[in-house]
């Protein structure tokens, strides 16, 4: 496979004139005392986006590998998201103030509702507390992460603002096609999380691993070069410094349409979702 020494990530437009990075860096269930390295390796090979959330525990260990890096702010794009038990008018501002005192910045590139919550019914005057976020100018772009169709339409409706973005579970075996139809449709970017299949049955698929022979590649390569193919962003996260060098290379990874169409073929629809489904879960 080619060299990733000048490797840069695609960037996509959100309908807010906004830019992203479409292959990111995730840091779900990453320790904050060990993301303060992995960020920066993550740096060092060529990420730029960097995705978090209050609920990780980990924005402080991301903000000293931001301050750390040498990177000029501007060249970088960071996500975090306002945890469930802070919706609502009163918490989302605290919050917000929270998230960004632990990541030394002064403003976020993308702040996300981390789950609809449709139970508790606060994800519409959450929503209008981010816009006035972005208003404010402390967050460039606003988005939803776990949302469904009907919900987004409900707060579109509600404060006339669209989400940028809807980041959920999205895999081969779960690829959320009417979602994304929809959204594609609507001009909202879609955003995969566990986008290997949280490295389960995925990742010894037969059909896969074919490709990825082809292809001289790996199966996550393989995996992660179908998101970009499709459109998603998308953010693998690895501890280990040569696996996340591996999925910066997937970026060299071209499928050709056959691949996309055996790849396709992997769907297995609600069957498939690993996590939990947003239209019925309310957690703290």
């Amino acid at each position: 496979m080619a060299s990733t020494d000048s490797l840069t990530s695609p960037v996509l437009t959100f309908h807010d004139g906004n830019k992203i990075p479409q292959l990111g860096y995730g840091v779900w269930q990453v320790e904050d005392e060990v993301a303060e390295r992995v960020v920066g390796e993550a740096f060092e090979v060529g990420y730029r986006h960097i995705d978090t959330a209050a609920i990780y525990g980990n924005e402080a260990g991301v903000g000293r590998a931001i301050a750390s890096s040498g990177l000029p702010r501007e060249d970088l794009f960071i996500t975090t998201k306002l945890w469930n038990a802070d919706q609502g008018a009163g918490n989302v501002v605290p919050a917000f103030e929270a998230s960004l005192d632990k990541l030394g910045l002064d403003y976020v590139d993308l702040y996300l509702i981390h789950w609809l919550q449709p139970k508790r019914g606060l994800y519409v005057e959450t929503w209008q507390e981010l816009v006035k976020l972005q208003a404010s100018g402390r967050v460039r772009s606003i988005g939803v992460s776990n949302f469904t169709v009907e919900a987004i339409q409900e707060i579109e409706r509600e404060s006339g603002v669209l989400p940028v973005i809807n980041q959920v579970e999205t895999h081969p075996y779960f690829p959320q096609g009417e979602l994304r139809a929809f959204e594609s449709s609507s001009g909202i970017l879609h955003e995969s999380w566990s986008p290997l299949g949280q490295g389960k049955d995925l990742l010894a698929d037969p059909a896969l691993k074919a490709i990825a022979d082809k292809h001289d590649a790996s199966i996550p390569q393989v995996v992660l070069a179908w998101h970009l193919a499709l459109g998603n962003v998308v953010i693998p996260k690895s501890v280990t410094k040569e696996r996340i060098a591996q999925n910066w290379a997937s970026l060299n990874v071209r499928l050709d349409s056959e691949d996309l169409a055996a790849i396709a073929a992997l769907d297995k629809g609600a069957a498939g979702r690993i996590g939990a489904d947003p239209a019925v879960s309310d957690f703290a």
